[in-house]
């Protein structure tokens, strides 16, 4: 699930955090809003490639949300994050666009009477405040997310190429980058704080994914970033 940096961090003794890239290509109709939000690379053709950069919580399709309680509902509704109030509007989509996202999905326990709220007319969310919320605290990290993608392309000169393999897949690819690099790039001044919250929570999903053959990608990464997060809590 995707989270705004502010969220993120708040959550990081809950979630398993990680840095989801995903690459747009140049003509798709979310091009715009995507390389707004996130960062635009020049490709050798002369063409552009755009990625949302997020961070997010890093979590197996299978396994239920560390924040459901034991009466399956949200132990933290006060403080849920803002992806979880906008849903199902999606605000790295131009408004035009979120009709696309009314369509009701399996589990999902929505109020579809006549007394329900109208929530999109005319091209337009009618109950926007956390759509707006959301897309604003989005505009305002990206100074950060800037860095981090300017800061990986010089250190991490493969990840391009990755970027450019994964916009090619029928099915929107991804390339998962540590919430340490991003720490590191921005140099957080919480940065040790942060490490020290999300260590025991990386360790605890390298356990519960263990020995789980179509979950190796996920522990594969919860080992990673334990190893770094463990070096940034350490830090003096």
């Amino acid at each position: 699930m995707p989270l705004t940096i502010d969220d993120a961090f708040r959550h990081a003794d809950r979630f398993p955090l990680a840095m989801v890239w995903s690459p747009v290509r140049q003509g798709s109709k979310d091009f715009t809003m995507v390389a707004k939000l996130g960062a635009v690379f020049h490709l050798p053709n002369r063409k552009q490639l755009a990625s949302l950069i997020v961070p997010t919580a890093y979590l197996p399709p299978n396994l239920p949300c560390p924040a459901l309680g034991a009466d399956n509902l949200c132990s933290i509704h006060a403080d849920k994050p803002l992806r979880c109030r906008t849903m199902p509007f999606y605000p790295y989509r131009e408004e035009q666009y979120q009709a696309e996202l009314l369509k009701l999905q399996s589990g999902w326990a929505c109020d579809m009477s006549d007394s329900a709220p109208i929530v999109f007319a005319d091209k337009g969310i009618t109950l926007r405040d956390d759509f707006d919320q959301e897309r604003q605290a989005l505009e305002q990290q990206h100074p950060q997310i800037q860095r981090y993608a300017d800061y990986m392309l010089k250190y991490t000169p493969n990840l391009l190429n990755s970027l450019v393999k994964a916009s090619l897949k029928a099915k929107a690819g991804q390339v998962v980058t540590s919430l340490s690099s991003f720490l590191t790039a921005i140099r957080h001044p919480a940065t040790q704080s942060i490490a020290r919250q999300q260590l025991p929570v990386l360790e605890a999903y390298q356990l519960k994914t263990a020995n789980q053959k179509e979950l190796a990608d996920f522990h594969r990464h919860y080992q990673v970033s334990a190893k770094e997060m463990g070096f940034l809590a350490a830090r003096s």
